[in-house]
This record gives structure tokens, sequence and C-alpha cells, in this order.
């Protein structure tokens, strides 16, 4: 069908990778979700308890009309303590092209400076026709969110989003200036304007929500140096990876290297890993997430209720730099850049902010150390096309890394090993004109972080699942019909003294299958499809399990365990 009828359309226009692709936490990026996802129902109170729907519900129409159900996934809300709040407004625009709103932070009054809890939202609407497109939000320089954003009805959808942002604390204790993007293209055709107003809330200390420990200070790249506090005892890196802009590299799992005959190319084939370096010695390897966008995989009649995992909340990968403690804190700048393995030298489309979380120790100026070990496996990156009636490509990918070092703190020596191990299969199979394209990947990003030295020791274990399988057909006739299941799952142990002290399971799971009549105009599609989600996240800290359903763009079924 000559793939790109659109399999997304991120960008909406072609712009050069100097003007939104930069590695730095202030650059832009054009248009187009581990633990806890934070997107919440337009239409229901972030605290209530969800629902059950008897369906199919009797209103269900044969076929998509012209306004469905606002966009929600099954994810939890963020849990809040029964404390004092206070709200503060941060951004609130209209986003028709690609200036960024910017305006100015300035921390709350009435609730102190010491939180316990700070959640963003994002309250969305638009109307009309639009793609889907990539957003971000910064203050004073650190970016604390990126998101995607649904296609419309022509009657109008809201959304909204929530996410813990408790992290960016020493950023919300100063005043900054504020700069948010989401680059959209208005015109008669493409007519749909992006509303959006972005609220933090804080609240006051106290209460029974607990937060994972907060960093001392939230810093940011200056010419692509990083230069940290001289009494850092632990660093941790966070990159919010994404491959978009129209071009490629926003379905990179799809691309083949010559000579296969396929509309997206690149040298080696799918296999993409996120690296990171300090002063050009490999310090961190992750998978990136094979987000789906809500343009996605040619057919937007699957995501308009239900959005692929962490769509709206793009996660961070995360970087322990710990063991590179002792070698940072000297004082000076450090160079640290950041890499797409497999994507072609000439090839825009990722973008790779860099925020650095750092914890100090307050009883010493100077915390001293050493890097002693960076042990790098082999990279693994192998592609087979075979021939035939039916192209195929098989690509098996994979690296491993070992990071350690220490650090001598006002508590003694401490000694940090990061070992990180990357794995990716995937088999891509097509026919002449891609009339049938399909993909079989699973993606493992297992990591274990090993600290030694301030009491027993402890060991965080973190494996990582990430799955697509999907094919999409277009017949004779013009009907285009995909059917797509995607994974995201994450196993979390921590032991003390070789005990366990918390765990965690997370599987959340992605079902649609969508038929719509291709090359006419919008209102002959005749469109039909059924998707669903379910989220279940449960271990030490308890349990939650959400499943919706939906049928042509109407909620037939919400229901919760535990």
């Amino acid at each position: 069908m000559r793939r790109r009828i659109v399999m997304s359309m991120l960008a909406g226009v072609a712009l050069s990778a100097s003007t939104f692709l930069g590695a730095g936490p202030a650059s832009a990026v054009p248009p187009a979700d581990a633990a806890r996802p934070a997107a919440t129902a337009s239409d229901t109170s972030a605290d209530a308890p969800a629902h059950v729907l008897a369906g199919p519900a009797a209103d269900t129409p044969a076929e998509f009309g012209t306004d469905w159900h606002d966009p929600l996934t099954a994810a939890p809300p963020v849990a809040k303590p029964a404390t004092k709040s206070c709200a503060v407004t941060v951004a609130e625009a209209q986003f028709r092209d690609f200036t960024p709103y910017r305006g100015t932070y300035t921390p709350p009054s009435g609730c102190g400076d010491r939180w316990s809890k700070v959640v963003l939202r994002l309250d969305g609407k638009v109307k009309g026709r639009q793609f889907d497109r990539l957003g971000y939000l910064h203050i004073g320089g650190v970016e604390i969110f990126r998101t995607s954003t649904p296609e419309p009805s022509p009657d109008g959808i809201e959304w909204s989003v929530e996410k813990d942002v408790t992290r960016y604390t020493d950023t919300f204790r100063r005043g900054g200036d504020v700069e948010m993007l989401i680059g959209n293209v208005v015109d008669d055709t493409y007519t749909g304007v992006l509303d959006v107003k972005v609220t933090l809330t804080f609240y006051a200390q106290g209460g029974a929500v607990k937060s994972a420990g907060i960093p001392d200070r939230v810093l940011t790249l200056q010419d692509g140096t990083l230069t940290t506090p001289r009494n850092s005892e632990r660093i941790v890196a966070e990159v919010y990876a994404t491959g978009s802009g129209g071009g490629c590299e926003e379905y990179w799992y799809l691309t083949v290297p010559d000579p296969a005959p396929y509309s997206c190319k690149a040298d080696k084939g799918p296999y993409r890993e996120v690296q990171i370096k300090v002063d050009g010695q490999l310090a961190g390897i992750a998978e990136p997430f094979p987000t789906v966008w809500t343009g996605g995989w040619s057919n937007p009649f699957l995501w308009y209720v239900i959005p692929g995992p962490r769509a709206f909340d793009i996660k961070p990968i995360e970087y322990d730099l710990t063991p590179y403690a002792g070698l940072l804190n000297d004082g000076r700048p450090h160079r640290i850049d950041v890499s797409v393995v497999g994507v072609p030298a000439v090839q825009t489309g990722w973008s790779t902010p860099v925020d650095v979380l750092v914890w100090q120790d307050a009883k010493r100026a100077h915390v001293s150390g050493a890097l002693t070990e960076v042990r790098a496996g082999d990279l693994t990156n192998s592609s087979t096309y075979t021939p035939g009636s039916e192209e195929r490509l098989d690509t098996v990918g994979g690296h491993r890394l070992t990071t350690a070092g220490y650090v001598d703190t006002s508590h003694g020596r401490v000694w940090t090993t990061v070992r990180r191990t990357l794995a990716n299969t995937s088999a891509h199979h097509w026919t002449d004109g891609e009339n049938t394209d399909a993909l079989k990947a699973t993606w493992t990003d297992d990591e274990t972080v090993t600290v030694d030295g301030r009491g027993p020791v402890g060991v965080r274990r973190t494996h990582r699942t990430y799955t697509m399988d999907g094919t999409t057909t277009l017949a004779a006739d013009d009907r285009l019909r995909t059917v797509l299941t995607l994974g995201d799952r994450a196993a979390v142990d921590e032991t003390r003294g070789g005990r366990r002290t918390t765990w965690s399971r997370l599987d959340d799971t992605y079902t649609g299958d969508a038929t719509y009549t291709a090359n006419v105009p919008r209102d002959q599609r005749h469109a039909v499809g059924t998707t669903s989600e379910r989220y279940r996240l449960y271990g030490s800290d308890g349990c939650y399990d959400r499943v919706l359903v939906t049928a042509q763009g109407v909620l037939t079924r919400d229901r919760s365990d535990c």
C-alpha cells in the first residue's frame, strides 16, 4: 500500500533537526507511556473508583461517527496525601504552530517549600481534524514533562494527564522561566487548535502517601557539559528519548537495511539503543520504549479512546551514573553525550534532552572517589533479509555493560555497581506494495544496581519487557485493517542484606482491531474498531487492576478489581 498512508504524522511538516531535535534540555521538538503512568480520564475524578459498564452498551453505533468518548487510560491516578495543597498554573496556551509558550514560574505560597508530593496535571481539548503532536514542558530549563496528543473528533474531545513530579522539587523551590511547546499546524484541512492548561499542585508535608527519595539538586547540561556539586554521592541521568518527526525514525522498529525492498530504510535495520557517555566513555545503555503514537500503524481508529502505553506520559530512560561520581566531583565540567545506535548518519528524528538528579552528602564539602570498572560486551546487531513472495527481515540485537566505582562519604566508603543487559528480537514480514505488513518484536532491558558500604548490601533488580505484535492489511476494496497488541511489563525487586524489602510487578497490555476504507474522504471511511487495555500493578505496596474496553469509540467496559 506504499505504507505511508500514514503510520503516524507527528510532524505534519518537515523541519530540519536543528530546528527542534537538539540534545539539550531547552531543545524544542516537533509534533508527531515501568511503574506508574498517570493519564486519567477527563470525565472521571482522578480519585474516584472505577465503575463497571455492562457491555456492549446499548447505544454503541454500527461504525464510528463524528464524536466518541474522550480519551482515557487504565493507568492509576497519582496517589495524593490528605494534606493542605496549593495549585499553580504554569502554562495556559492554544498551540496553532511552532511558537513556544513562554512564561514565568513562581513557587507557591502557603504550602512551605518542603512538599510530600507535587503533581502535574495537563488538561487539553481540541476539535476538528488534526494529527498527533509531540510536546514538552520546561521549568528553569529542566524538562519535567513530555507528552503526545490524541487525534480529535469533528465534534471535539477533552483529555487529561497526571504525573508525579516530586523528584523535581529542587527546580520548583526557585522561580524560573517556563517554556512549553506542542508543535502544530493549522490550516484549511487540519483545523484542530490544541487548547491546554498545565497546573502543579503542591501537597504540604504529612499524610500517609510516601515519596521516593528526592534528589537535592536537579541539573541540566550547559553546552553539552555537566558540572556536579563536589559532594555528590549519587547521580542519576534522565533522558527523554523519543523517535519522532514524521520520518522513519517515528516507527524505527519497522525500518530495514538494503537490499530489502521497503519504504523505510536504516543502514543496519531496526535495532536501536540509547547510549550515554561521560567524557567519551560509555556510561549507560538502554532500550528505547517502542511508543506508538495516536496516528500509528496507519490506523487512527485504534487510538481515539485508548492510547498506546506511555503515549500521553512519555517516561525518561534512567541511567545510574553513581560509579562516575568520584570522577565528576572534581568541580570541572564534563562532557555528556547521548546517542542512538542504529540511526543512519544523515537521518533526523530523535530528541534526547537530559536532566541530572543529584543526591549530596550534607556533612562533606567534597566527596572523593574513583571509577574502578567499565566493561562493555560486544554489541550485537544482526538483520537477515529473506526475499520471497512474502519478504522477511529477522533482527537480533543486544548489549551488556557493567560500571563500578566508589565514593568516600561522611558515612564511609560506598561502592556502586551497575549491570545492564539489553536484548531485542524481531520478525518483520510484508508483501509486494506493503499491502500486508506485520511485525512481532520483543525488547528486554535488565538492570541490577548493587550498593555496598552503608549497612547491609542493597540490591535493586529491574526486568523490563516491551512487546509489539501487529499486522496491517490493505484489501483490494481499499479496506484497511490493523490488528495489534502492545505490552509494557516490569518486575522490580529490592533486597537488603539478602532479604527482600520491596517488590512490584507491572503489566500494561493494549489490544486493538480496527478497519476503515482508505483513500476516501473522512465521512466515507465507514470505520469500525474494538480496543482494550488492562493495567495491572501489584506488589508489596498493594495491587491495582483496571480493564477498559471500547467499540466504535464508545466505552463498553470499565472494571476495577483488587
